[in-house]
C-alpha cells in the first residue's frame, strides 16, 4: 500500500509540476512577443529600458548569442544558482547570427510551493492510509467478533438441539448469512426427524406384512394333513402381504424423489397462474369422476421465488385427497387470497372429515376407509418445511369436510 501511495503522490506531483511549467513558459513566451511588439529594436530597447522590464514584466531580458546553438523555435530548461531557481527562455531573434531573445525569471516561490504541494499530498495520503487502516482493523476487529459469536452458536448446535440463531444481537450485514444458516438448520431437523419418523413408521407397518406371512405359513406347516386348497389360500395370503409391503416400499422410494426435489433451484413464478393450471388438470379428473371442482384464485398474479415441485407435492396432495374422500355431485373447491402479506392456498371438500386428535403428518398415519400407505401428508409438511411455508388441515366448522390450508412467506428464502 505504501509504494502504491508513493506512485500515485508521484504521478500526481509530475501532473502539478508539468502543468506549472507549461504556464510558466506560455507566461514567458507572451512576455517575449510583448517585447518584439513594444521595441521595433528590440535589442536597443531592452538596454535602454532594462530596469522598467525588470520593475514591470518581473524578468530579466537580453539578446545573447549561442554558436553552438540550432534552436528553430522556442527552448527553455531550468536550472538552480545557488538556493534559487530559474526558468530561461530562448526566443529566436535572429537565427542567421544565432541571435536569441533570452528572457528569465526568478520561480523560487514556485518552486517553494510545489515542494509544499507535495509534501501536502504525502502528509495526506499518509494521514488517509492510517485512517483506513485504522477503519479496517476495527472494522475487521467487528467482523471477527460477529463470527467468533456466529461460531460459538453453531458449536454448540448438535442434532438434538437445532434452535434457530438470535438475528438481534447480530450486525445487519450478517441478518442474511444468519437467516441461511437459520433455513438450513431448519432442513437438517426436519430431515432427521422425518427420517426417524420414516424408519420407526415403515419397520412397524413391514412388520404386520411379514407376521401374517409368517403365522399363516406356520398354521398351513404345522396341519398334519394339508391339501392343495391349504398351499394356495397360503399363498395367496403371502402375495397379498407381498403386495402391501411393495406398495410401502414403493411410498418410502416416493418420499426419497420428494426428498430430492427440496434440492431443485429455486425459480421466480407466477403462482396464480401455476395454481389455474393445476386447477384445470384436476377439474377434467373430478368431472370425470362425477366430482364438481371450482377454484377462485386471487390476487391476478403473483410472483414468488420457490421450488415448483415442492408447491406441487403440496397441492396434489390436498386436492388428490379432497376428491378420494369426497362423494359424487359433491364439490372440491381450491381458492388462494393474500393475508399479511402471504399467499394462502385452501383446499375444501364436503368429504367425511378427519379425526383431529391424530398427527395426521406423521408417516402411515391413515384413516380407516383409506388404501394408501399414510405418507402423503407426511410428504406434504417435508415440502411445506423445506419452503419455509406452514401447513395444516383440519375439520370445516358449518358443515362436513375439511379445509387444507398451506401458507406461502412473502419473502421466501432464495438462494438465486
Amino acid at each position: 500500500m505504501a509504494a502504491l501511495l508513493f506512485f500515485f503522490s508521484t504521478i500526481l506531483y509530475s501532473y502539478i509540476n508539468y502543468s506549472v511549467d507549461k504556464e510558466l513558459e506560455s507566461s514567458l513566451t507572451k512576455q517575449a512577443k510583448y517585447i518584439f511588439a513594444t521595441y521595433p529594436d528590440v535589442k536597443k530597447g531592452i538596454e535602454e529600458h532594462r530596469e522598467l522590464i525588470q520593475k514591470t514584466l518581473h524578468i530579466n531580458a537580453e539578446i545573447i548569442y549561442l554558436p553552438d546553438a540550432n534552436y528553430s523555435t522556442t527552448h527553455v530548461h531550468q536550472y538552480k544558482k545557488g538556493k534559487e531557481y530559474f526558468f530561461e527562455l530562448h526566443f529566436p531573434y535572429n537565427f542567421q547570427q544565432q541571435a536569441y531573445l533570452n528572457i528569465s525569471a526568478n520561480i523560487t516561490k514556485q518552486k517553494h510551493i510545489q515542494q509544499q504541494v507535495y509534501k501536502s499530498i504525502i502528509f495526506v495520503n499518509l494521514l488517509t492510509m492510517g485512517l483506513i487502516i485504522l477503519y479496517a482493523y476495527f472494522l475487521s476487529g467487528m467482523l471477527i467478533s460477529t463470527l467468533r459469536i456466529l461460531t460459538e452458536k453453531l458449536s454448540k448446535r448438535n442434532e438434538s438441539m437445532m434452535e434457530p440463531l438470535e438475528t438481534k444481537e447480530l450486525p445487519k450485514e450478517f441478518e442474511p448469512l444468519a437467516q441461511s444458516i437459520n433455513a438450513l438448520m431448519m432442513r437438517i431437523q426436519n430431515f432427521v426427524k422425518y427420517k426417524k419418523e420414516l424408519f420407526i413408521g415403515a419397520a412397524h407397518e413391514l412388520k404386520t406384512p411379514l407376521a401374517v406371512m409368517k403365522t399363516k405359513t406356520q398354521v398351513t406347516l404345522m396341519k398334519k394333513s394339508y391339501n392343495q386348497k391349504d398351499l394356495k389360500e397360503a399363498l395367496k395370503q403371502n402375495i397379498t402381504s407381498i403386495d402391501e409391503m411393495n406398495k410401502i416400499v414403493s411410498s418410502i422410494l416416493e418420499f426419497g424423489r420428494a426428498e430430492g426435489a427440496q434440492f431443485e433451484t429455486p425459480i421466480y413464478i407466477n403462482v396464480i397462474a401455476f395454481l389455474q393450471k393445476k386447477a384445470e388438470d384436476f377439474k377434467i379428473l373430478a368431472d370425470a369422476n362425477g366430482q364438481k371442482f371450482e377454484y377462485e384464485l386471487t390476487p391476478a398474479q403473483l410472483t414468488l421465488c420457490m421450488q415448483p415441485l415442492l408447491l406441487t407435492q403440496i397441492i396434489q396432495n390436498f386436492i388428490q385427497n379432497a376428491l378420494k374422500f369426497t362423494p359424487n355431485n359433491k364439490t372440491v373447491f381450491l381458492k388462494s387470497y393474500l393475508l399479511e402479506g402471504n399467499l394462502v392456498i385452501e383446499v375444501i371438500d364436503e368429504g367425511e372429515g378427519i379425526d383431529e386428535n391424530k398427527d395426521l403428518f406423521a408417516p402411515f398415519i391413515r384413516s380407516q376407509t383409506s388404501s394408501g400407505t399414510g405418507l402423503g401428508l407426511f410428504l406434504a409438511k417435508s415440502a411445506s418445511d423445506a419452503m419455509g411455508a406452514m401447513i395444516s388441515i383440519k375439520n370445516r366448522e358449518e358443515t362436513q369436510g375439511t379445509i387444507a390450508r398451506v401458507i406461502l412467506p412473502k419473502y421466501p428464502f432464495c438462494s438465486i
